[in-house]
């Protein structure tokens, strides 16, 4: 029953420092607003996860090829990123005076709700958030054995990712009181630049699959070495013997 937890919680707390609109959003959120925002946040990416592994989990096969072979999904995903981004990043440009009241204010107003549709909508939109559970769920499969392994595999996952999760919260609100409404205005601004970046690569992946597998596979590595290799450098002035 309990195989391969070990390596569902290691697992889970990687996850959780994955790096993408969530994460940086995650950090900004908490960071602006205090704890209970970034919680609420989270908790809407974290509902966006679970319709993904329910997805997944019952149709593996299925999904797995329609994200290989339909590469609307990702333009459409990369498509609602960028114009998240473009909007986000407009409407910090307009609000220094509303950033550096709410600095100073006593008690910044949250909507919560909002917060909560904000990091499911976000996380929702990020179609390889489902391939990842996909491997996730195939991972699971080769490393349990035991009834419902599984399922015991992907909860641990979850909650060590949103235990580190709220680790990150804790720490991120920490910093607010060391930020100036000019350092929080440039993070807003800078996030907002990333989640449109974030959203040029999926669209990009999606409009121009095989040129973008074709770049990968040039890069350098074990299996892919390079074309012109370094020659060896030969001893001019060598010792005498």
């Amino acid at each position: 029953m309990f195989d391969g937890l070990l390596y569902a919680a290691f697992y889970g707390f990687l996850l959780a420092f994955a790096v993408g609109p969530v994460f940086f959003t995650l950090i900004e959120t908490s960071i602006t607003k205090g704890f209970k925002a970034g919680v609420f946040f989270d908790l809407g990416a974290m509902v966006a996860d679970i319709i993904f592994i329910l997805i997944a989990f019952f149709s593996t096969s299925k999904i797995l090829e329609k994200v290989k072979d339909d590469p609307g999904l990702l333009i459409f995903g990369g498509a609602v990123l960028i114009a998240y981004g473009v909007i986000s990043y407009i409407r910090t440009a307009k609000s220094f005076i509303k950033i550096a009241r709410e600095h100073y204010a006593v008690e910044v107003k949250k909507n919560l709700g909002g917060l909560f549709l904000k990091g499911f909508l976000l996380n929702f939109v990020n179609f390889g958030v489902l391939a990842g559970w996909i491997g996730t769920i195939i991972m699971a499969n080769a490393l349990t054995t035991s009834k419902n392994g599984v399922f015991w595999f992907l909860a641990t996952v979850l909650i060590t990712f949103f235990l580190t999760d709220l680790l990150k919260i804790t720490l991120a609100k920490k910093l607010k009181n060391k930020m100036t409404p000019r350092f929080t205005f440039k993070t807003k601004k800078w996030v907002s630049i990333l989640i449109i970046g974030f959203g040029v690569l999926m669209l990009l992946q999606g409009i121009f699959p095989k040129e973008v597998q074709a770049g990968l596979e040039r890069i350098p590595g074990q299996n892919n070495p390079l074309e012109k290799p370094i020659p060896p450098v030969e001893d001019v002035h060598p010792l005498p013997e």
